[in-house]
């Protein structure tokens, strides 16, 4: 694979994560670059992971990773975005703070549910004797890249949108999910 292939790869890899952040960041109360940085790179670090993951796993068992992980992924992408609709949905409380910072597992979770296509790939480059590492380190920077720009981004719509933003990221998850399990049976 050569070096505009990975970057386009790379960059294709994060558009889930980099939709999931700016839902993310405009549910937040206008998130510091600190936590858009700290999101960016939990996405990042679990989006560079995922590749390697399904690379060992394609040396090993290819069809049950590649048979599972579109179902994993829309499950828990499901969930999370329901919550978030629930979430939405629930009547603001005068006393109710807007957070200014997620939850960490929550953030682990999210990237695990739109990096598991990552792993898929990785399975993929198993085969084609692709640089692992190096393909691996790009979709991180780039996932890392993205995910802190949509936290940004979703700063400035946050506000906009008010609670309606949980709900349009509860709705961006569900369809990634959605898009996923499509991808696979279409595909």
């Amino acid at each position: 694979m050569n070096l505009s292939a990975t970057i386009l790869l790379a960059f294709g890899m994060s558009m889930d994560a980099f939709a999931a952040s700016i839902g993310k960041g405009a549910t937040l109360h206008k998130p510091k670059f600190s936590e858009a940085l700290r999101t960016g790179l939990i996405f990042g670090s679990i989006e560079a992971l995922t590749p390697l993951i399904g690379w060992g796993l394609g040396m090993l068992a290819s069809q049950f990773v590649l048979e599972w992980n579109h179902w994993i992924a829309f499950v828990l992408l499901v969930f999370l975005g329901g919550r978030m609709i629930v979430e939405g949905f629930r009547g603001v409380d005068d006393d109710e703070e807007i957070p200014h910072r997620h939850g960490f597992w929550l953030l682990v979770t999210t990237a695990i549910a739109t990096s598991l296509d990552a792993m898929a790939v990785g399975v993929g480059l198993a085969f084609l004797q692709a640089n692992i590492l190096l393909t691996a380190l790009a979709i991180g920077c780039a996932t890392f890249l993205m995910s802190t720009l949509g936290i940004m981004v979703g700063r400035y719509i946050g506000p906009l949108l008010g609670k309606r933003a949980e709900i349009l990221g509860g709705i961006v998850l569900i369809g990634i999910g959605s898009q996923i399990l499509w991808s696979h049976f279409a595909g």
